[in-house]
């Protein structure tokens, strides 16, 4: 599938774009989502083939509390105008994925409206999850419903209903015929009831080859989503948190136990074969420029991010540092930047991704820990044509590994740079190599 050869950049519109937080239904001029095209030249000299746009779709404030599935946020424009920024993203080689907020709706959506307006007359009860005519909401509605984890702002839909299920796939029946969409990235897919998830993989495999479902996964085992008949592809947050923790406490061996685990030769591994999305942040999370310890590791943990097994998933502006804390609030992790900006971080993630991308090792090869101490590691991505050593130094002081690297001669995919394995392998300090193996 094209998506596990892609590099994805993920958006977050309504602050990529500016949009004022409560939409008031108000008409706004020009279409504030073409911001988006004049990023493109950026994302291609980054090397995105794949871009996951955080909420599109009318709602209340921040996008994750639909109000309508049919119709693009005003704040952001029409939808004739993400039409035609889809179509452009296509004619210049970039996949668009949608996020699929099925899990909950706004209290703006017209079907949540007219349950407050005519109670138990209204056709729409059974939409949502529970709704009780003798309670009361935080809202004072004069009726209790479902709110998802407590967020009165959020009211669940019943996903056990075949009228909701039937309007949800006809939605993103919609989004593919009108966008052309290429993927979804499902909210919350942890809290989705299971034979939904199956009924939107058997509709999407029906409407278009190679359409690509990602869900929301924080912790568990992922297979019971990821699977044939269910999600392609979750969200590695297991590997997100060693990521960042690895660096910050010297201890390398804490990612390697995830990746050992996840993807090692051993046949109890869990995820062996499988593409989950790779990040070191997102829209959710503090920013990683500013979770790091030390802002020399800041290059060498996107290596080990585009090394590792998986689908590399880039957060806009992070590529050339962006600090923001979580503890900030939202908005401080979600900003509007006047223009995309280029540095030697920037750089390097581009020389990441198009070794990532030219790479069959890198895309489909296994897993296997080659060199490891708490400051350095170095493993093995092999595949039926190619090995790839994936070599990172952590430590301020130069490390020369001595191992059967298997072969002579390498070249450095990420400088281009010939490697002789004779005599021991020097790591610089604060340095990262992907080594190919000559033949």
């Amino acid at each position: 599938m094209w998506a596990e050869e892609s590099v994805f950049y993920q958006i977050y519109p309504m602050g990529f774009t500016g949009a004022p937080f409560e939409n008031k239904g108000e008409a706004v001029q020009g279409a504030p989502i073409d911001k988006v095209e004049e990023w493109i030249p950026h994302m291609k000299k980054l090397g995105i083939n794949a871009i996951y746009f955080s909420p599109v779709f009318e709602s209340d404030t921040h996008g994750y509390n639909t109000r309508d599935y049919r119709q693009i946020d005003r704040r952001l424009g029409t939808n004739a105008d993400f039409k035609a920024l889809c179509g452009k993203l296509h004619e210049e080689g970039i996949r668009v994925v949608l996020d699929g907020v099925f899990n909950h709706v706004g209290r703006g959506f017209g079907p949540f409206q007219d349950v407050l307006r005519s109670r138990e007359n209204s056709p729409y009860v059974s939409w949502f999850y529970r709704i009780a005519f003798d309670g009361d909401s935080p809202y004072h509605d004069g009726l209790w419903y479902e709110g998802w984890e407590g967020n009165y702002d959020l009211v669940k839909l019943n996903l056990r209903n075949e009228e909701v299920v039937r309007y949800l796939l006809e939605s993103v029946g919609y989004w593919i015929e009108e966008f052309d969409i290429d993927g979804l990235r499902l909210d919350v897919a942890y809290s989705l009831d299971e034979n939904f998830i199956r009924r939107l993989r058997a509709f999407c495999d029906s409407k278009k080859r190679d359409f690509f479902l990602l869900g929301e996964m924080l912790h568990g085992d992922y297979n019971r989503l990821v699977n044939p008949e269910m999600l392609h592809s979750a969200t590695n947050y297991e590997c997100y948190k060693g990521l960042f923790s690895s660096f910050n406490s010297l201890n390398l061996f804490e990612i390697n136990h995830s990746l050992m685990r996840q993807f090692g030769p051993e046949n109890w591994t869990l995820y062996k074969g499988k593409h989950l999305l790779s990040f070191v942040d997102n829209h959710d999370v503090t920013r990683v420029a500013s979770i790091l310890k030390n802002e020399r590791h800041l290059p060498l943990i996107y290596a080990l991010m585009f090394g590792m097994p998986g689908i590399p998933c880039i957060y806009y502006g992070s590529e050339w540092g962006v600090k923001a804390e979580k503890s900030q609030g939202d908005p401080a992790l979600r900003p509007c930047f006047a223009a995309p900006e280029w540095n030697e971080l920037t750089d390097f993630i581009a020389k990441l991704a198009e070794a990532k991308k030219r790479s069959e090792a890198l895309n489909y090869g296994g897993f296997r820990s080659v060199v490891l101490t708490n400051r350095q590691c170095i493993f093995e991505r092999k595949s039926e044509n190619e090995r790839v050593l994936v070599a990172v130094n952590a430590d301020d002081s130069a490390y020369t590994a001595h191992f059967d690297a298997g072969c002579g001669m390498a070249v450095d995919l990420i400088s281009g740079q010939k490697h002789d394995f004779g005599g021991g392998s020097e790591l610089p300090p604060y340095s990262a190599f992907f080594w190919q193996c000559e033949k």
